[in-house]
């Protein structure tokens, strides 16, 4: 039985208006006097506020219902009728976009909170604060979306938005560049997106295109049809989510402010393409085909970003890396169909990588917007609080037992192994060794040793209140979170698991309690190893480093960029180029000009009659007079 409630598309809209009302507020007061930034602020948090208390009560409402009737629906209005295809401008409220809407409005709560601080003195405030509403509604429509047609919306707006913060600071190049870039290659897994719905609709739309239909009737699906939406769909996924070979623009969107990026990598948009295929998981799960594809998609975009994060020198690129590396392991467990695992890989996250760019935000902000680590040290007396929050969220990515990162990574190498899927397991257990190196390789270099920049050093200090009091509620999180899906091995119910249930098609391994220790044990050598390594080369004193041979063909990312940028960027603007000098004015322009020359020339034939003189114009009419009677006594005889 399915529920309905008026306050479902509330949620996205109160951020929403948020971001309307801020922007026209800014539009029309920025040149003429300037607002209280505070205020800018406040009406900034009320939406992401308002859209939390309202998750919080979708989630009490769905715990109060049947676990096979854990759906609440809202039916805004009619939207698209065409032909067969009928849609309303719908959302839906399950276990798994409910569990979406709790960590996606709690943090983006947390990192508007942070902003005030972060961004004061920016001469765009209000701006920067319309197009984050805008960002966090357009990733609950995406979320809370009934049909794919609804959540693309959401999808293209998060699109869209990120193109706009990642290039927010217009006045470089370089950030126009990457907000290009983003924008861009986002588009090219859109395509993919888009097509995947076309054939989903053409199998089974007609029996109807939201969710819940679409599930019960996935049986119409023939095996070639279904094969072919999944990877269209995953074609999607990897734009969004910055996978192998679409993984480029994440990087560079560094280039936005910091609470940008912790926002795009905690919360919205990087999520998206992971919460798709759960979303599809009646789909994916009886293709297994697809599901190898995503899933060694995302082992090796897993093991490629580690490598490229280990050679890193910007505090922010560092994390970037070890999203799309943390991606990877996500993409890993939903290609395994064990979605639960991947989803909560992506609950856990949330708390651990929001910390860990809040942090490395407090840190650029307290040494005056520098970012290479090999300029800061000894920063861990000056700023203790976000050190101490720092290395909790280290030890949460780098999966530190009990921190929440160890529960989530674990779970998914859990499923690898149990599954029998062991080039994956040794893979993803390698990177865990390497992310410990990186994540604790940047903690050692940032905070411990001596200055490097004795000046920077000198000036530097605690982050305001405001912005230290998200860093510790979220280090909380970061230790916590994974005890939400506690393993029966160590006496837990794994509710997360649970609660997801109703929502996925899930696969789940069935292997014996030493396969469970043996996973578990690797896991913790692993991270034990990275973080030794580390410590040996970086714990005390470390000088920046000169790389050489693969170390220096790692600092450059494998070239990617570069070839990338020769094999298709280079060669369309080339094929611009021709069509914009040769093929435009050559053949699309030339029946326009040709057109307007015959009248110019018809124009210059006719203006040698005009005269001025009536006795002209007089033997005109006579003439003409005296054709026409000709005319028509010719046609009466």
């Amino acid at each position: 039985m399915e529920h309905s409630a008026f306050y479902l598309g509330m949620i996205p809209l109160f951020p929403l208006m948020g971001a309307v009302f801020i922007g026209l507020l800014h539009v029309f007061t920025c040149k003429r006097y300037s607002l209280p930034q505070a205020l800018y602020g406040l009406l900034a948090c009320i939406g992401p506020a308002m859209a939390f208390f309202l998750s919080v009560r979708v989630f009490m409402d769905l715990r109060h219902l049947p676990e096979a009737a854990r759906f609440i629906s809202y039916k805004a209005f009619p939207w698209i009728s065409a032909g067969e295809l009928h849609i309303d401008m719908g959302f839906l409220a399950d276990p798994l976009s409910s569990l979406m809407l709790l960590f996606v409005t709690f943090i983006g709560t947390l990192i508007h909170i942070y902003s005030i601080a972060y961004m004061s003195g920016d001469k765009s405030y209000g701006k920067f604060f319309a197009y984050m509403n805008l960002f966090l509604g357009s990733m609950l429509i995406l979320a809370l979306g009934d049909s794919p047609v609804v959540m693309f919306v959401g999808w293209e707006g998060v699109g869209l938005c990120s193109y706009l913060l990642i290039s927010y600071y217009n006045e470089d190049t370089s950030n126009v560049l990457a907000g290009n870039k983003a924008f861009i290659v986002n588009r090219i897994g859109d395509l993919g997106f888009l097509l995947g719905m076309g054939f989903l609709f053409w199998a089974i739309g007609s029996h109807g295109f939201d969710y819940l239909s679409l599930k019960a009737n996935a049986h119409l699906l023939s095996p070639q049809v279904a094969l072919v939406v999944c990877l269209l769909l995953f074609v999607g996924a990897t734009g969004k989510s910055a996978q192998i070979p679409l993984y480029v623009w994440l990087p560079d969107a560094m280039a936005g402010p910091t609470p940008v990026s912790a926002l795009i990598h905690a919360a919205t948009m990087v999520t998206a393409g992971v919460y798709m295929v759960a979303r599809f998981s009646f789909i994916y799960a009886d293709v297994a085909v697809a599901g190898a594809v995503v899933a060694w998609v995302g082992i090796l975009t897993a093991l490629l970003a580690a490598i490229f994060g280990m050679y890193q020198d910007d505090i922010k690129k560092i994390l970037a890396y070890s999203t799309v590396s943390q991606l990877g392991y996500m993409f890993a467990g939903v290609g395994l169909a064990s979605y639960s695992a991947g989803i909560f890989h992506v609950f856990t996250h949330a708390f651990f990588k929001a910390l860990l760019f809040l942090g490395a935000g407090a840190v650029i902000y307290a040494l005056h917007h520098e970012q290479n680590i090999w300029k800061m040290g000894g920063l861990k007396k000056k700023m203790p609080i976000t050190y101490f929050t720092m290395v909790i969220g280290a030890l949460a990515l780098s999966g530190c037992p009990p921190f929440s990162g160890f529960f989530s990574k674990d779970e998914i190498l859990y499923s690898a192994l149990a599954k029998g899927h062991y080039g994956i397991w040794l893979i993803g257990v390698a990177v865990a060794c390497m992310t410990a190196y990186y994540t604790f390789r940047m903690i050692f270099v940032v905070f411990h040793g001596a200055p490097r920049d004795q000046h920077a050093h000198d000036h530097a200090h605690e982050a305001p209140f405001i912005m230290t009091i998200p860093l510790v509620i979220l280090a909380i999180g970061a230790c916590f979170a994974g005890f939400m899906n506690l393993p029966e091995i160590f006496g837990g119910d794994q509710l997360v698991s649970h609660w997801l249930a109703p929502s996925l098609t899930e696969h789940h391994p069935h292997a014996g309690v030493f396969v469970e220790i043996i996973a578990i044990l690797v896991s913790i050598v692993a991270f034990a190893i990275g973080c030794w390594i580390a410590y040996r080369r970086f714990g005390h004193v470390a000088e920046e480093p000169v790389f050489k041979g693969f170390a220096n063909f790692a600092y450059h990312k494998f070239y990617v960029d570069e070839l990338y940028n020769a094999v298709f960027v280079q060669p369309y603007k080339k094929i611009g180029v021709i069509i914009s000098e040769q093929i435009e004015p050559d053949v699309v322009d030339a029946p326009v000009t040709g057109i307007s020359k015959l009248y110019m020339t018809a124009g210059a034939v006719f203006k040698v009659f005009q005269t001025g003189f009536v006795r002209s114009y007089a033997i005109y009419m006579v003439l003409g007079l005296g054709i026409m009677s000709l005319i028509l006594m010719q046609t009466l005889n």
